[in-house]
Parts: structure tokens; sequence; C-alpha cells
């Protein structure tokens, strides 16, 4: 009897067992689409909307750069409490740069507010095109740092808090050297002292008295 209902042709056999595979195959194309289709709902209810990034007073937008994030640990009584501290560098990349540094529980918050800090510490800088004036040297605590002007093409030759400044401030083309400790905000704080004290040719005129030449 099972051979002979086996071999009953399709359209002998009932209506709803016929269909059964094209309702079903309907139904997964239909419901996979609507679900996919969902995902933009749980993106536009779920994500959080992105907060204007940080100007300066003239409006410029500014770059934040994250130099260093270090985890402290305190043993209580039910365990160990983590805190965290970050240091950050901002800067408009037009000449303008300021450090921060900030704590708190979670290392986001702790960014946000050493960012904040460094918004409100920027500096103003005398840059030479994509490079510096001339050379200088600078130190904070036990950071020593070491700038040179570089030829357009060389790039920023540096590293860790010391590049972290130069792209921030909009320095292209230097060579740089830190000398002393690797301490990260001794070093980040060094290369900021080391900027401010640039010197272009027309403040180094108006010291020396001279007025600035006409060209002919």
């Amino acid at each position: 009897m099972a051979n002979n209902e086996d071999s009953k042709p399709a359209a002998e056999k009932p209506a709803d067992e016929a269909n059964k595979p094209a309702e079903a195959q309907n139904n997964r194309g239909g419901g996979g689409g609507n679900n996919r289709g969902g995902g933009n709902n749980r993106g536009g209810f779920g994500g959080r909307q992105r907060e204007a990034a940080p100007t300066d007073s003239e409006g410029n937008e500014l770059t934040e750069k994250v130099v260093f994030i270090n985890r402290c640990s305190k043993v209580v009584k039910g365990g160990r409490r983590f805190s965290f501290s970050a240091l950050v560098v901002s800067g408009n990349e037009k000449g303008s740069v300021g450090v921060g540094f900030g704590k708190a529980n979670e290392v986001a918050e702790c960014i946000k507010k050493a960012s904040g800090v460094a918004t409100k510490s920027l500096v103003k800088v005398k840059l030479n095109g994509s490079t510096i004036p001339h050379e200088v040297y600078a130190e904070y605590g036990g950071g020593k740092v070491l700038l040179k002007p570089a030829s357009p093409g060389t790039g920023v030759i540096a590293g860790g808090g010391v590049r972290a400044v130069c792209e921030a401030v909009g320095i292209n083309d230097v060579l740089a050297k830190s000398i002393g400790s690797n301490n990260h905000a001794n070093v980040v704080k060094a290369t900021i002292k080391a900027l401010s004290m640039l010197r272009n040719q027309d403040d180094i005129n108006a010291l020396r008295g001279k007025k600035k030449e006409k060209a002919i």
C-alpha cells in the first residue's frame, strides 16, 4: 500500500500538501526580508546620536588624540576597585594645541574629562608652513625634547607623545628626539613648551627694533 500511495501523481495529492513547500518558502523569504528591514529600526532606535566635535574660539574643529590611559586598582574588603586616568592632546591642526588629564571610574568618562581640559588650555604656536621655523629644546620635569625643522616630504619623525602633539598642532615635517624621561605627561608638556618658545622672523625683528622690510 505504501508503494501505491507514493506512486500517485502530484495532481491527485491533496491541494494542501502540494502547496506546503511553496507557502513555507514564501513565509521564509517574506519573514526574513521583514526581519532584515527591521535591522534599520534597531539602528534607528538603539543607536546613540553622535556628539558634535569640539571647536576652538575661532570655530575650528579640534582633533583629539589619546596619548596614554592608565588603570589604577584599589584593594578593598569586597575585592578590587578599578579607576582610570587618560592623557589627551587636542589641537585644530592650524597652530593651536592643548593637553588635558582626566580621572574617572570608566574609560570613556576619563577621556571626556581630559578632552574638556585640553580644549580649555589651547596655546598658539608659530609655524613656518608645514614645519617649525627653527631648532628648539625644552625641558619639563624629567622630560627633555629636541625639535628640528625638516624639508617638505620628510614627515613627522617622532613617536609617542611628541608625535601626537606635532600632528594635533598641524606640523607635517619635523625631526624630534625625546632625550630624558619616558613619562608621557612630562614628554607631552615638554613638547608643548618647546613649541611655545618658537619665534618667526617678524618676532625676532621686532625684538631687535628692526622694521619689516618691504618686498621690492
